[in-house]
């Protein structure tokens, strides 16, 4: 039952409870007014008793309306700010209500939110840290040798399978001049899509063994880089709209690995044909969004036993954030993560 119900039950019964007692006091206090006299005197041509049984309920129902509708909007007042810091947004300053109990609960949610914040602030400050002092004496050693492993597979493997996809790119295409069409034109063609799908793979592991720092770029700057480096390597459409704006190291160098990873798994996974990469700040919040058209995935399924969907969604509560994956089979995923922009001053 909800409290608007409630209210005009309560005010029902008291209004019930209000006409019995009336109608006792005045019986007894008048004595010459009897039970048949009240049927008889009539007022707006009802009787006497029936008109105030009529007047005590509505006054009763109205007064429970709007008793309820009050106490109904200082509650909506109340989920609406529940809601708000469930979401990450914020929070209004405490209304002046009148009831104390309202007060209350809204004192607790502003203190609530308040600490949330206040933990956002300090998992950006720690990330900032992490960035800034693990990273210098670590991460040197780390990316020269995945930059080894990278071009010992670009000079060897990658090479190979680019001759090897040439090669069978002429052998299909003589066969189509010369009008042979048999079991065996179908197979090179088998042969030539595998290698095709393995150096998407091949371009893929290469992206997840690139420098994972941005080695003094922005993050504007690194992502352009690397969607440039990937439009002249992959045959897929890659269309990107990167705002400029300031954004604190660690939370750079979390979103850019974020991204090389999202944009790993498309070339991997995806099968799409065109990706869109958006890097914005609306509302002092930073967005980071992915979309492909390709085929989809579960994604409950997928983040169950995918360590890289884990790392990502770990990276961005770090940050404060959020990750929102949506797949739809055959029609493409997107990959959005949202991170509160704080003020140098408040990180």
């Amino acid at each position: 039952m909800s409290i608007l119900q409630r209210q005009v039950l309560w005010a029902t019964c008291i209004s019930f409870i209000s006409f019995l007692v009336i109608g006792a006091i005045t019986y007894f206090f008048f004595p010459v007014i009897s039970l048949e006299a009240l049927w008889v005197l009539k007022v707006m041509d009802l009787p006497f008793i029936l008109f105030l049984a009529i007047v005590s309920l509505g006054l009763g129902i109205l007064f429970g309306l709007f008793s309820g509708l009050y106490w109904k909007k200082q509650l909506n007042t109340v989920y609406e700010d529940l809601k708000a810091v469930e979401q990450g947004r914020s929070v209004l300053e405490v209304s002046k209500s009148n009831a104390q109990e309202i007060v209350l609960m809204e004192t607790v949610i502003w203190k609530l939110h308040s600490q949330i914040q206040e933990q956002a602030k300090i998992s950006q400050k720690i990330a900032n840290e992490k960035a800034e002092d693990l990273e210098n004496r670590i991460q040197e050693i780390v990316s020269q040798e995945r930059n080894r492993l990278a071009r010992e597979l670009h000079d060897s493997v990658s090479q190979q399978l680019f001759a090897a996809s040439m090669l069978m790119s002429a052998l299909t295409e003589t066969r189509e001049e010369s009008g042979t069409e048999n079991n065996e034109t179908k197979q090179l063609r088998l042969v030539e899509e595998m290698i095709h799908q393995s150096q998407l793979e091949m371009r893929a592991l290469l992206l997840h063994l690139r420098p994972v720092a941005l080695k003094g770029k922005t993050l504007q700057e690194g992502a352009e880089e690397l969607l440039v480096e990937l439009i002249q390597k992959v045959p897929m459409s890659i269309t990107w709209k990167i705002e400029r704006f300031s954004i604190d190291k660690g939370v750079e160098d979390h979103l850019f690995r974020i991204l090389q990873e999202t944009l790993s798994n498309t070339l991997r996974h995806s099968k799409a044909n065109a990706v869109e990469v958006l890097l914005i700040q609306r509302e002092n919040f930073i967005i980071l969004r992915v979309v492909d058209d390709g085929i989809g995935f579960d994604v409950e399924q997928a983040r169950a036993g995918s360590y890289g969907l884990q790392n990502m969604h770990e990276r961005a509560v770090e940050l404060g954030g959020t990750l929102k994956i949506v797949s739809v089979e055959n029609e493409g995923t997107r990959l959005e993560v949202k991170v509160p922009k704080l003020d140098a001053e408040e990180a």
